[in-house]
């Protein structure tokens, strides 16, 4: 082939992969947000966070202990109360609509959701002393950021991953994702801030993120901080589904403890 015809032909394919990074990069939250509307009838209220209007579900109840709870990027967090009342008793449960899920306002990102929640665990600070963090899948990352930043009790990440700059990267091996990014949530950073007892859930069949993930970042806490909770026969959908998982929250018992 000549030069010339090699020179287009180059030319015609790196326009077509900057193509596809411009791509990538203008619609990169639709590939991590998946926002839900709300279905339990639960009670909630709206707090006002920045521009946004959050909505928060909760079970009602008057108590000096709480529980903050961060679910996936398409879990209806209402649908997870009641479980969590199970886990939790006797404590007021929190779980937190994303921005664009359950009626919330706004549009999500990893700068506005943990803002947001930051901003829960303050306005629930001043009515509870003790409050446990539960955050599982991408929510994991949310959780972790907001107990590093403040006083949690304890602290649950059910199927973490070590960063979602990380999970992209293996999804998408021939693009510079590490250039094109803009949420992270590089959990392993703030891992080794921790202070409290963190109960790290892993699904030993998670199709979605992958077990290395979850035990790397497991390691970036401080020896004695962290404890691997293993489920043998879940996978990352049906993991709260398994027997001991309400146990396995509550710090009081799990499947197999590493």
């Amino acid at each position: 082939m000549p030069r010339k015809s090699l020179a287009i032909a180059a030319a015609a394919i790196l326009a077509i992969y900057l193509g596809i990074c411009g791509l990538l990069y203008g619609s990169q939250r639709a590939y991590l947000y998946f926002p839900v509307p709300r279905r339990a009838e639960v009670p909630s209220f709206v707090m006002t966070s920045g521009d946004a209007d959050v909505v928060v579900s909760t079970n009602g109840v008057d108590s000096p202990q709480a529980v903050l709870y961060f679910g996936g990027n398409a879990e209806d967090v209402s649908q997870a109360v009641a479980l969590l009342a199970t886990a939790f008793q006797g404590r007021a449960i929190y779980a937190m609509h994303y921005r664009g899920y359950g009626g919330s306002t706004g549009s999500p990102s990893e700068h506005a959701l943990v803002a947001d929640a930051g901003r829960l665990f303050d306005q629930v600070a001043t009515n509870h002393q003790g409050i446990v963090v539960v955050g599982r899948s991408l929510g994991s990352g949310i959780a972790l950021q907001v107990a590093a930043a403040r006083r949690a009790e304890r602290l649950v990440l059910v199927t973490p991953y070590a960063s979602i700059a990380e999970l992209a990267a293996a999804q998408f091996p021939l693009f510079p994702v590490g250039l094109l990014l803009q949420d992270r949530y590089e959990s392993w950073r703030y891992a080794p801030r921790i202070k409290v007892p963190t109960t790290v859930i892993v699904a030993d069949r998670d199709e979605v993120i992958p077990n290395a993930s979850s035990r790397r970042l497991a390691e970036c806490f401080v020896p004695g901080i962290a404890t691997v909770v293993n489920f043998p026969d879940a996978g990352h959908n049906d993991v709260s589904d398994a027997p001991g998982y309400p146990a396995a929250l509550a710090g009081s018992g799990p499947a197999t403890t590493e």
